[in-house]
C-alpha cells in the first residue's frame, strides 16, 4: 500500500524512505516508524490517516491505502487536473510552512542573541525597556513568534548565510521528495498493478480525500493566507527597521562616549580642522584690512573691487540682488534706504546663505523668514551708523553671500545719487553723497559700474556725468540699463539702440547690458524675476531685430559672468603691484620703530590694553594685604571726618549751651539716638566707600613710582579706576547693621578706665583745636589781617572789615563782662551795641551785629571748653566718685567718648565689609569695566594714545595686511 507523510518538523532533519511493492514509506527519521493501531482519521477511497511515532517521542501522519485498493484502485482521467492544482498548493504550503517556522526561530534566536550582545557593550538602555522586551516578556515574544511562524512568509529577514543555508536544504528536500514519489509510483506499476495514473493524479486524489475540500475552497484560502502573510511581513519589517536604527543610534553613541572616554583618559587635546579658505573669502578679508587702515585711498588701498552707482531708485540695488539671486536689502517706496555703503562679497558654496562680518549667524536665503531678519538687519545698522544728524555714513557693513552658481566678485553698493533734498534730509546730503562716490571710484583699479534707468529720460541721469569724470576713457566702467521692460513701452526704440551701443552719452564703458530688474512687485523673489526677464528677451520683438544688440549684451546672468570676469582679471594684473606697496611700506615702519623704539616689542592697542588689565587686577588684589591698624586708621580718620560737622553743629554746641548739665546730658541722648537711627549708618557707609576710594587711588599712584612704570598706561589705569568707582556702591544690609551695633554703642555712657578717660579728653582737645583754627580763619576773613601782617606785606582794612573791627570790640565787651554768656544777644544788648557804635559814626543794623556776633562767641565758647577739658584731664577718680553730681563738668567729655567708641566699632565693622567683601565686589567692578573697554575699540582709541601706539599700530596692521596679500597671491597662483 503507499504511505504519504506529513512532515512537521524543521526541513534540516534527516530523512529516510523505504520502499516495498504495495506501499511507499516517507518517513523524516532513521528509524522505521511503528504503525499505531487506532486510526487518527479516515480517508476516502478505502484510505485511512493513522498516526506514527518511534522511540525519539517524535512522530507524523501517514494515509493509508488498503491492500486490495491500493493494488486495484484506479483515478478516474477527468480527476487528474484538479489533482495536479491541489498538489501545487500542498507544495506551496509545506514550503511556507517549513520556511516560516524555520526562518521564525532562527530569527528569534538570532535577534535575541544580538540584543544581548549590544546591551553588553552599550551603556545603560533602560529607557527601551518599553520598546525592546526583556526576560519573561522576551520568551513570550519568541513562542508568540513560532506561533504565527505557520501563517507568516519571510517574518524576520535573518542572516543572509543561514538564509542561504535554508533555501538549498529546502531545494535539496523538493527534489528528493518527487525523485521518492516518482519512485514509488514506477515500483507499483511494475508488480503488476492497475495503477495508470501519473503522481500528479495521485497526489491530487489523496490530498482531496485528505482535506475533504474542494480545489476554489482551497485556492481561495490559499490566496487569503498569502494576503496574511505579506501584511504581517510589512508590519514585522517595519518594526525590524525601527529596532535596526536605535541599535545603530546606540552604536553610534557608543562609539562617540568611547572616544570622549579615551579623550578624558589619555589627556589629548584634538586639534581644530583647519578649513581651507576660498579666493574671494581671502580676498575679502585683505579688503576688511583694509578698510580700517587706509580709508581715503591715499598710499595702498588700490585693489580692485565693482563699485555699483546710480541715480537713486534706478535699480542699482535690485540688481546686485539679482547677481547675488536673493533680495537682502530693504525695500522702501521712493525714499532713500542705502544709506551707507554695503560691501557684499558673492561667492560659490553649497548652500544660499549670507552673514555679516562681525556675527556668527548664517541666514538661510532659501527661507522667508530669514530674507526678512538679513533685511531689518540690514536697515537696522544702516541706521545705527548714520550720526550727529547725519542722513548718510561712511560707515562700510559688509556682508558676504554664498550659494550655487553665484560668481565670485566683491561689489560695493553706494546710495543714489540725488539731485534734490528733502526737508528731512541733513543739509550736506548731497555733497557727502557726491564726495562719497567719487571716493570709491578714484580708486584707479575700481570696477565702475554704472547704472542707468532705462525708464525715464537720460537728460535726467546725474551719475553718467560723475562716472566720466573719474574714468574718461571708460576702460573700467560697464554700463547697465535697467527697467528695458518699461524703457520697450516708453521711449524710442532708436534712442534705447543708441544707449546700449555706447552712441547717445559721451560717457564710454568696457561694455554695455540691458536687464531687467522686476514688474515692480516688492514680494517677487528673484526665481520669478529672474524667469520675467528671460521671457522679456524671448519675447521682445526690440532686442530681436537683426544687429541691435548681441545676445551676450542682455540678462543678468550674462551681466554676472561679464563683471567677475573683468574683477578678476584687474585683481591678476593689480595684485603683485599692491603687495610690492605694502612691502615698502612695511619696510620703512618698522625702520622707523628701530630708530625711535629700539628696545621696545611692537604692542598694539589689544596687546598693551591686556597689560594694563593685569596691572590694574594685581593692585586690587594688593588691597587685601594692607594691614588691619592702616584700614582702622584711614577708616577713623574719615569718618570723623564726614560726622565731625553734624557732632559740633547738630549735637554738642546746642546741648552745651543749654545752660545745665541735666538737660545737656537729656539733649545729647535725644539727638544722639536721632542720629543713630536715622543719618549715621548712611554717613557711615559712605565714610568707609570714600576710604577705600582712597585707598586703592593711594595703591594706584604708588605703583606709577615703581621702576618698572609704564606711563602708556596712565591715562586708561585712571579712566577705569573712576568708572569702577562711580559703579561700586555698598551692599544695602550694611546700613541695617551698623544700625544696631551704633545704637548699642551709644546707650554705654559710663567711661570704664582712665585710658579710656585719658583718650576721650585728648580728642576732646584735638576736635575743638581743630574747630578753633577754623573759626580763627573765619574770623580774619571778616576782620582783615592782623597790625603785623598790614605793616609786613603793606595791606590795609577794607571799610566793611572796619566796621567789623567796632562791632567786635563791642561785644568783647559784653562776653568779657559775662563769661557764660547765652548764645544769643538780647534786644537791649543790641541796642546798647548800636547806640554805642552810632557814637563812633559806624551805623550798624542789628543783623550786621549777629552775624558779627555769632563767630565771635563760637570762638569764645570753643575756648571755654578747652579749658574744661584742660580742667577734666585729671577729674577721672572725682567722676567715677560722684557721677553727674561732680563739681567739674565734664559732660562733654563723656559725649566725646560715646562718639570715639562709636567711631572705633563702625571703623571696625567697615574693616571687616572691605576685607571680605568690597574689595570682592570692587574687583568685579573693574572686571566688568574693562571687559565693557575691552570691547570698545573707540575708548581703547581714546585712552591709548602716543606715537609709540600708533605707530605699532600701522606697523601690525601692514603686517597682517601684507601677509594676506601674499597668501592671497600663492593661492591664486595654485588656480592658475
Amino acid at each position: 500500500m503507499l504511505r504519504i507523510y506529513q512532515n512537521t518538523y524543521r526541513r534540516t532533519a534527516r530523512k529516510a524512505v523505504v520502499y516495498s511493492a504495495t506501499k511507499v514509506v516517507c518517513c523524516n527519521h532513521s528509524t522505521l516508524c511503528n504503525i499505531t493501531s487506532n486510526p487518527r482519521r479516515t480517508g476516502g477511497a478505502g484510505g485511512h490517516w493513522e498516526q506514527h511515532s518511534n522511540g525519539n517521542n517524535r512522530g507524523h501522519e501517514e494515509f493509508l491505502l488498503g491492500g486490495n485498493q491500493a493494488r486495484g484502485w484506479t483515478i478516474p482521467p477527468n480527476s487528474r487536473g484538479y489533482g495536479m492544482l491541489v498538489v501545487r498548493v500542498l507544495k506551496g504550503a509545506l514550503k511556507l510552512r517549513y520556511l516560516v517556522l524555520g526562518g521564525a526561530i532562527g530569527g528569534g534566536v538570532s535577534l535575541s542573541k544580538k540584543y544581548e550582545d549590544w546591551k553588553e557593550g552599550l551603556p545603560d538602555l533602560k529607557w527601551l525597556e518599553d520598546a525592546l522586551p526583556q526576560g519573561e516578556r522576551w520568551s513570550q515574544f519568541s513562542r508568540n513568534l513560532i506561533e504565527v511562524g505557520s501563517v507568516v512568509k519571510n517574518a524576520i529577514d535573518i542572516d543572509p548565510k543561514l538564509k542561504q543555508l535554508g533555501e538549498d536544504k529546502l531545494s535539496e528536500w523538493r527534489s528528493w521528495f518527487d525523485n521518492r514519489l516518482d519512485d514509488a509510483i514506477e515500483a507499483a506499476d511494475y508488480q503488476g498493478t492497475q495503477i495508470v495514473e501519473t503522481k500528479e493524479d495521485i497526489k491530487a486524489k489523496t490530498t482531496v480525500a485528505a482535506l475533504g475540500i474542494s480545489v476554489d475552497e482551497s485556492r481561495k484560502k490559499y490566496d487569503k493566507l498569502q494576503s496574511q502573510v505579506e501584511t504581517l511581513q510589512t508590519e514585522i519589517m517595519n518594526v525590524q527597521i525601527k529596532y535596526q536604527k536605535e541599535l545603530e543610534k546606540m552604536e553610534k553613541e557608543n562609539r562617540e562616549l568611547r572616544q570622549q572616554y579615551l579623550i578624558l583618559k589619555t589627556n589629548k587635546k584634538t586639534t581644530a580642522k583647519r578649513i581651507k579658505k576660498s579666493l574671494i573669502d581671502m580676498y575679502s578679508e585683505v579688503l576688511d584690512e583694509l578698510s580700517g587702515y587706509d580709508t581715503g585711498y591715499t598710499m595702498a588701498d588700490h585693489l580692485p573691487r565693482v563699485v555699483v552707482v546710480g541715480d537713486q531708485s534706478s535699480g542699482k540695488t535690485s540688481v546686485l540682488e539679482s547677481i547675488a539671486k536673493a533680495r537682502i536689502f530693504p525695500r522702501g517706496s521712493g525714499e532713500m534706504m542705502t544709506r551707507a555703503p554695503v560691501k557684499v562679497t558673492l561667492a560659490e558654496g553649497p548652500y544660499h546663505v549670507a552673514q555679516f562680518r562681525d556675527s556668527d549667524r548664517e541666514y538661510d536665503l532659501t527661507k522667508e523668514s530669514d530674507l526678512a531678519d538679513l533685511r531689518r538687519e540690514v536697515e537696522f545698522r544702516m541706521r545705527a551708523s548714520v550720526r550727529g544728524g547725519k542722513t548718510v555714513s561712511n560707515e562700510v557693513i559688509a556682508m558676504t553671500v554664498k550659494g550655487p552658481g553665484l560668481q565670485r566678485m566683491v561689489l560695493v553698493d553706494l546710495p543714489g545719487i540725488i539731485s534734490t533734498m528733502t526737508v528731512d534730509m541733513a543739509s550736506d546730503t548731497k555733497d557727502s553723497i557726491h564726495q562719497m562716490t567719487k571716493h570709491y571710484m578714484s580708486n584707479p583699479n575700481a570696477i565702475i559700474l554704472c547704472i542707468q534707468d532705462g525708464s525715464v529720460d537720460a537728460e535726467r541721469s546725474n551719475v553718467t556725468d560723475l562716472v566720466m569724470q573719474c574714468d574718461p576713457l571708460g576702460r573700467r566702467t560697464i554700463f547697465v540699463l535697467t527697467k528695458v521692460d518699461l524703457a520697450e513701452e516708453l521711449a524710442d526704440p532708436d534712442r534705447i539702440r543708441k544707449i546700449l551701443s555706447g552712441k547717445l552719452f559721451p560717457m564710454k564703458a568696457l561694455g554695455y547690458y540691458a536687464v531687467v530688474t522686476g514688474r515692480g512687485r516688492k514680494d517677487d523673489s528673484i526665481d520669478a524675476i529672474r524667469q520675467y526677464e528671460e521671457d522679456f528677451f524671448k519675447n521682445s520683438k526690440l532686442f530681436h531685430r537683426r544687429g541691435v544688440i548681441m545676445p551676450h549684451q542682455v540678462t543678468s546672468r550674462n551681466l554676472s559672468l561679464a563683471v567677475s570676469d573683468r574683477f578678476w582679471k584687474m585683481v591678476r594684473e593689480t595684485i603683485e603691484q599692491q603687495a610690492d606697496a605694502f612691502k615698502a611700506t612695511r619696510f620703512n615702519l618698522e625702520t622707523e620703530w628701530k630708530n625711535n623704539f629700539p628696545r621696545l616689542r611692537e604692542s598694539g592697542r589689544d596687546e598693551l590694553f591686556d597689560k594694563a588689565k593685569g596691572e590694574i587686577l594685581d593692585e586690587v588684589v594688593t588691597l587685601s594685604q594692607i594691614s588691619a591698624k592702616k584700614w582702622d586708621d584711614a577708616l577713623t580718620l574719615k569718618l570723623w571726618e564726614k560726622l565731625s560737622n553734624y557732632v559740633f553743629e547738630n549735637v554738642y554746641l546746642p546741648a552745651a549751651q543749654s545752660g545745665s548739665q541735666n538737660s545737656f546730658n537729656t539733649m545729647v541722648d535725644i539727638k544722639l539716638r536721632q542720629w543713630a537711627e536715622q543719618a549715621l549708618p548712611a554717613k557711615s557707609v559712605e565714610a568707609g566707600w570714600e576710604a577705600l576710594q582712597q585707598e586703592f587711588i593711594s595703591l594706584m599712584e604708588r605703583a606709577k613710582k615703581g621702576h618698572d612704570h609704564d606711563g602708556v598706561f596712565d591715562q586708561l589705569k585712571a579712566a577705569v579706576v573712576d568708572e569702577a568707582i562711580r559703579r561700586h556702591s555698598w551692599e544695602d544690609k550694611a546700613i541695617d547693621m551698623l544700625r544696631v551695633i551704633q545704637l548699642n554703642t551709644l546707650e554705654d555712657r559710663f567711661v570704664h578706665d582712665k585710658a579710656e578717660w585719658d583718650q576721650a579728653v585728648k580728642f576732646l582737645e584735638n576736635s575743638v583745636t581743630t574747630k578753633l583754627v577754623q573759626t580763627d580763619e573765619t574770623l580774619a576773613q571778616m576782620f582783615g589781617p592782623g597790625p603785623w601782617t598790614r605793616f609786613a606785606y603793606w595791606k590795609s582794612l577794607t571799610q566793611d572789615q572796619q566796621k567789623r573791627r567796632s562791632v567786635k570790640g563791642e561785644l568783647d565787651k559784653i562776653l568779657k563782662n559775662d563769661v557764660k554768656h547765652l548764645p544769643t544777644l538780647s534786644y537791649d544788648e543790641l541796642t546798647t551795641v548800636r547806640k554805642n557804635l552810632q557814637r563812633d559814626n559806624v551805623d550798624v543794623d542789628t543783623d550786621y551785629i549777629r552775624q558779627t556776633w555769632f563767630p565771635v562767641y563760637r570762638k569764645h565758647f570753643l575756648q571755654q571748653a578747652l579749658h574744661r577739658a584742660k580742667d577734666c584731664r585729671k577729674a577721672y577718680y572725682l567722676y567715677t566718685q560722684q557721677g553727674a553730681e561732680c563739681e567739674i563738668s565734664c559732660s562733654d567729655v563723656v559725649l566725646f567718648w560715646r562718639i570715639q567708641q562709636v567711631i572705633k566699632v563702625t571703623g571696625n565693622a567697615l574693616r571687616q565689609q572691605v576685607i571680605n567683601r568690597e574689595a570682592r565686589r570692587l574687583d568685579k567692578e573693574i572686571k566688568a569695566v574693562l571687559d565693557e573697554f575691552s570691547d570698545d575699540e573707540e575708548k581703547k582709541a581714546h585712552l591709548l594714545t602716543g606715537k609709540r601706539v600708533q605707530l605699532a599700530e600701522e606697523l601690525i596692521k601692514v603686517r597682517q595686511i601684507q601677509e594676506k596679500l601674499e597668501e592671497f597671491i600663492n593661492s591664486l597662483n595654485q588656480e592658475k
